[in-house]
Protein backbone atom coordinates (compact mmCIF):
# COMPACT_ATOMS: atom_id res chain seq x y z
CA UNK A 1 0.00 0.00 0.00
CA UNK A 2 1.08 3.58 -0.65
CA UNK A 3 -0.84 6.68 -0.13
CA UNK A 4 -3.70 4.20 1.56
CA UNK A 5 -4.28 2.58 -1.97
CA UNK A 6 -3.38 -1.01 -2.82
CA UNK A 7 -2.43 -0.25 -6.13
CA UNK A 8 -2.96 -3.74 -7.90
CA UNK A 9 -6.46 -4.06 -6.81
CA UNK A 10 -6.77 -0.63 -7.83
CA UNK A 11 -5.16 -1.30 -11.33
CA UNK A 12 -7.66 -4.23 -11.76
CA UNK A 13 -10.69 -2.00 -10.86
CA UNK A 14 -9.45 0.79 -13.19
CA UNK A 15 -8.32 -1.47 -16.47
CA UNK A 16 -11.73 -3.11 -15.93
CA UNK A 17 -13.75 -0.15 -16.23
CA UNK A 18 -11.26 1.85 -18.87
CA UNK A 19 -11.57 -0.73 -21.66
CA UNK A 20 -15.12 -0.25 -22.18
CA UNK A 21 -14.58 3.48 -21.00
CA UNK A 22 -12.11 3.64 -23.89
CA UNK A 23 -13.78 1.81 -26.74
CA UNK A 24 -16.96 3.93 -26.15
CA UNK A 25 -15.08 7.61 -26.13
CA UNK A 26 -12.79 6.52 -29.47
CA UNK A 27 -13.99 7.63 -32.81
CA UNK A 28 -15.31 4.19 -33.45
CA UNK A 29 -18.41 4.72 -31.89
CA UNK A 30 -21.06 7.39 -32.11
CA UNK A 31 -21.95 7.78 -28.72
CA UNK A 32 -20.76 12.23 -29.09
CA UNK A 33 -17.76 14.06 -27.27
CA UNK A 34 -20.08 15.26 -24.18
CA UNK A 35 -21.57 11.58 -23.70
CA UNK A 36 -18.32 10.00 -23.73
CA UNK A 37 -16.96 12.80 -21.40
CA UNK A 38 -19.55 12.29 -18.84
CA UNK A 39 -19.11 8.06 -19.31
CA UNK A 40 -15.52 8.53 -18.49
CA UNK A 41 -16.54 9.62 -15.37
CA UNK A 42 -19.47 8.11 -14.61
CA UNK A 43 -17.04 4.67 -15.16
CA UNK A 44 -13.83 6.27 -12.85
CA UNK A 45 -16.22 7.05 -10.10
CA UNK A 46 -17.25 3.20 -10.59
CA UNK A 47 -14.17 2.14 -10.93
CA UNK A 48 -13.51 3.80 -7.58
CA UNK A 49 -16.72 2.00 -5.61
CA UNK A 50 -15.43 -1.07 -7.26
CA UNK A 51 -11.68 -0.80 -5.56
CA UNK A 52 -13.49 0.58 -2.24
CA UNK A 53 -15.90 -2.49 -2.35
CA UNK A 54 -12.98 -5.26 -3.27
CA UNK A 55 -10.60 -3.65 -0.49
CA UNK A 56 -13.11 -2.18 2.35
CA UNK A 57 -10.46 0.28 3.36
CA UNK A 58 -12.89 1.40 6.16
CA UNK A 59 -13.02 4.97 4.08
CA UNK A 60 -11.48 6.83 1.43
CA UNK A 61 -9.58 10.27 0.74
CA UNK A 62 -10.76 12.33 -2.51
CA UNK A 63 -7.08 12.45 -3.49
CA UNK A 64 -7.35 8.62 -3.25
CA UNK A 65 -10.39 8.17 -5.54
CA UNK A 66 -8.84 11.16 -7.93
CA UNK A 67 -5.52 9.07 -7.99
CA UNK A 68 -7.70 5.90 -8.86
CA UNK A 69 -9.65 8.08 -11.72
CA UNK A 70 -6.43 9.14 -13.12
CA UNK A 71 -4.89 5.95 -14.00
CA UNK A 72 -8.79 5.00 -15.18
CA UNK A 73 -8.43 7.80 -17.42
CA UNK A 74 -4.93 7.27 -18.62
CA UNK A 75 -5.66 3.53 -19.46
CA UNK A 76 -8.80 4.82 -21.40
CA UNK A 77 -7.45 7.93 -22.98
CA UNK A 78 -4.28 5.58 -24.46
CA UNK A 79 -6.92 3.09 -25.99
CA UNK A 80 -9.45 5.57 -27.32
CA UNK A 81 -6.14 7.38 -28.89
CA UNK A 82 -4.85 4.08 -29.81
CA UNK A 83 -8.29 2.76 -31.25
CA UNK A 84 -8.71 6.26 -33.47
CA UNK A 85 -5.20 6.07 -35.13
CA UNK A 86 -6.25 2.48 -35.77
CA UNK A 87 -9.53 3.83 -37.54
CA UNK A 88 -7.81 6.07 -39.41
CA UNK A 89 -5.24 4.07 -41.06
CA UNK A 90 -7.86 1.42 -41.72
CA UNK A 91 -9.71 3.82 -43.36
CA UNK A 92 -7.46 5.44 -45.28
CA UNK A 93 -5.73 2.74 -46.59
CA UNK A 94 -6.90 -0.45 -46.27
CA UNK A 95 -10.56 0.92 -47.06
CA UNK A 96 -9.48 2.76 -49.61
CA UNK A 97 -11.08 6.11 -49.41
CA UNK A 98 -7.84 8.35 -48.96
CA UNK A 99 -9.86 10.93 -51.40
CA UNK A 100 -12.79 10.99 -49.79
CA UNK A 101 -11.14 12.05 -46.96
CA UNK A 102 -8.81 14.36 -48.78
CA UNK A 103 -11.67 16.50 -50.54
CA UNK A 104 -13.53 16.52 -47.01
CA UNK A 105 -10.33 18.06 -45.32
CA UNK A 106 -10.23 20.79 -48.35
CA UNK A 107 -13.62 21.50 -48.08
CA UNK A 108 -13.56 22.24 -44.31
CA UNK A 109 -10.01 23.85 -44.81
CA UNK A 110 -11.66 25.87 -47.50
CA UNK A 111 -14.77 27.29 -45.06
CA UNK A 112 -12.94 27.87 -42.24
CA UNK A 113 -10.17 29.95 -44.07
CA UNK A 114 -13.09 31.64 -45.66
CA UNK A 115 -14.08 32.33 -41.81
CA UNK A 116 -11.01 33.53 -41.14
CA UNK A 117 -10.54 35.94 -43.68
CA UNK A 118 -14.02 37.62 -42.73
CA UNK A 119 -12.71 37.97 -39.44
CA UNK A 120 -9.71 39.28 -40.18
CA UNK A 121 -10.97 42.00 -42.83
CA UNK A 122 -13.22 42.86 -40.22
CA UNK A 123 -10.56 43.49 -37.56
CA UNK A 124 -9.19 46.18 -40.32
CA UNK A 125 -6.08 44.29 -42.15
CA UNK A 126 -6.28 44.90 -45.04
CA UNK A 127 -7.38 42.65 -48.23
CA UNK A 128 -3.76 41.87 -49.45
CA UNK A 129 -2.17 40.86 -45.76
CA UNK A 130 -5.75 38.59 -45.27
CA UNK A 131 -5.27 36.57 -48.42
CA UNK A 132 -1.29 36.43 -47.81
CA UNK A 133 -2.18 35.28 -44.07
CA UNK A 134 -4.64 33.02 -45.87
CA UNK A 135 -2.36 31.33 -48.37
CA UNK A 136 0.08 30.62 -45.47
CA UNK A 137 -2.47 28.63 -43.52
CA UNK A 138 -3.63 27.08 -46.36
CA UNK A 139 -0.71 25.99 -47.30
CA UNK A 140 -0.23 24.73 -44.11
CA UNK A 141 -3.40 23.01 -43.29
CA UNK A 142 -2.83 21.18 -46.47
CA UNK A 143 0.43 19.80 -45.94
CA UNK A 144 0.71 16.21 -44.63
CA UNK A 145 2.68 17.48 -41.63
CA UNK A 146 -0.18 20.04 -40.97
CA UNK A 147 -2.34 17.73 -41.42
CA UNK A 148 -0.70 15.31 -39.28
CA UNK A 149 -0.16 17.49 -36.91
CA UNK A 150 -3.98 19.11 -36.43
CA UNK A 151 -5.19 15.18 -35.90
CA UNK A 152 -3.29 14.71 -33.27
CA UNK A 153 -3.24 17.72 -31.45
CA UNK A 154 -7.31 16.93 -31.24
CA UNK A 155 -6.26 13.30 -30.42
CA UNK A 156 -4.13 14.82 -27.56
CA UNK A 157 -6.83 17.41 -26.41
CA UNK A 158 -9.24 14.43 -26.33
CA UNK A 159 -7.16 12.62 -24.31
CA UNK A 160 -6.49 15.22 -22.08
CA UNK A 161 -10.08 15.73 -21.66
CA UNK A 162 -11.01 12.01 -20.81
CA UNK A 163 -8.45 11.94 -18.06
CA UNK A 164 -9.44 15.27 -16.48
CA UNK A 165 -13.14 13.66 -16.56
CA UNK A 166 -12.00 10.39 -15.10
CA UNK A 167 -9.69 12.43 -12.36
CA UNK A 168 -13.17 14.42 -11.35
CA UNK A 169 -14.90 11.24 -11.99
CA UNK A 170 -12.84 9.35 -9.44
CA UNK A 171 -12.84 12.24 -6.90
CA UNK A 172 -16.69 11.98 -6.62
CA UNK A 173 -16.41 8.45 -6.56
CA UNK A 174 -14.79 8.74 -3.70
CA UNK A 175 -16.83 11.22 -1.83
CA UNK A 176 -19.99 9.78 -2.61
CA UNK A 177 -19.62 5.41 -3.68
CA UNK A 178 -16.41 4.72 -1.22
CA UNK A 179 -18.17 6.16 2.49
CA UNK A 180 -18.56 3.86 5.09
CA UNK A 181 -22.30 2.82 5.43
CA UNK A 182 -23.37 3.90 8.96
CA UNK A 183 -25.73 1.94 10.55
CA UNK A 184 -28.88 3.79 11.16
CA UNK A 185 -30.18 4.29 15.33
Amino acid sequence: MTDGIAWSEAFKSALMLAVPAGVLCSGITQIGSSLGLLWMGGAAAWAVGLYFKRTRPGWMTLGSGARIGLVTGLFASWLAFSLNGVSLWVTRFLMHQGSQMDSSWASEVQTSLQLSQQMVAQMGMTSAQAAQSTQFSRAWMLSAEGRAGIVLSQFAAGAAFLILFATIGGAVGARLLAQPRRSGS
